[in-house]
């Protein structure tokens, strides 16, 4: 399981593997995260 770049908690997967969240800057962000935080601010921290 892949964690989360900001959060460092594990992101959970689909029976098929998929992540349940996505990647920025090809860095893996959870679903909480993407919530909380503007497209913006995702961008900033995952640099």
């Amino acid at each position: 399981m892949p964690k989360c770049h900001i959060c460092k908690d594990k992101i959970e997967e689909t029976f098929l593997n998929k992540l349940i969240g996505t990647y920025i800057n090809k860095k893996s962000v959870c679903s909480v995260c993407q919530k909380q935080y503007s497209k913006e601010e995702l961008i900033e921290k995952t640099k």
